[in-house]
């Protein structure tokens, strides 16, 4: 009897040393399994995008600098009507944040985030020239001027952009108010393309809220440009 039982609890601890490996195999495999699902997962979300969404970036990057910019030359001014100003400071608070988003995404996909000096740029009046860091928003910001890649629309040349450094009080108002219209319809027309072209869902989403608001802002600015 007591040699039975022995072999009993001999047979029983065996089983529970194979129990013990096995389910630690078994939490391996699942661990091992679900760290490559994640990682899988991260690598297609990174990937999940087009050359339409790379044009789309690097195009609204700098067409949003100068939108800051032009903001930024109309909020320096006196005299400006207040309606104006508003318009201004809400585009800057809308743009400003697009533009860091945009850099990222650039930054993920393996692109370059700010503009390069080798592009292939078309036989306009802009210019890569003064180039200035931005403290507020830590990128590269135009002084008076921007480089533009095909396909992008709406931007202002050289001559624009000081005109309306030159102008004051109720001119510079409605001239900001006519470069921003034209502007915004470029961006419009750009987030368009990323909408019926792009891949990555967050880059679209973007696109849908720039045409969205922006259009509205056309309106808006229309409205009051009617009434200086």
């Amino acid at each position: 009897m007591k040699k039975v039982f022995a072999i009993g609890a001999a047979a029983a601890a065996a089983l529970l040393v194979l129990t013990a490996c096995n389910s630690s195999n078994t939490n391996e495999t699942t661990s091992t399994s679900t760290t490559m699902s994640v990682e899988s997962s991260t690598s297609a979300n990174a990937s999940a995008h087009n050359q339409a969404d790379v044009t789309f970036a690097e195009q609204m990057i700098p067409h949003h600098s100068q939108a800051v910019e032009m903001s930024d030359m109309l909020l320096a001014k006196d005299g400006i009507d207040p309606r104006v100003t508003t318009l201004a400071e809400q585009i800057k608070a809308a743009q400003g944040p697009e533009i860091e988003q945009l850099q990222t995404w650039l930054t993920t996909w393996g692109q370059s985030s700010t503009p390069s000096s080798g592009m292939d740029m078309p036989t306009t009046s802009h210019s890569m020239e003064g180039m200035t860091p931005s403290t507020s928003l830590g990128m590269p910001m135009p002084s008076t001027s921007m480089g533009m890649m095909p396909g992008m629309e709406g931007m202002m040349s050289a001559e624009d952009m000081t005109a309306l450094q030159n102008a004051q009080g109720t001119d510079a108002a409605k001239l900001f108010l006519t470069q921003m219209i034209d502007h915004h319809r470029g961006a419009v027309a750009m987030a368009q393309t990323e909408v019926d072209s792009g891949q990555y869902p967050e880059a679209i989403a973007m696109a849908q809220t720039i045409i969205s608001t922006q259009t509205q802002e056309i309106t808006t600015m229309e409205g009051i440009l009617s009434s200086l």
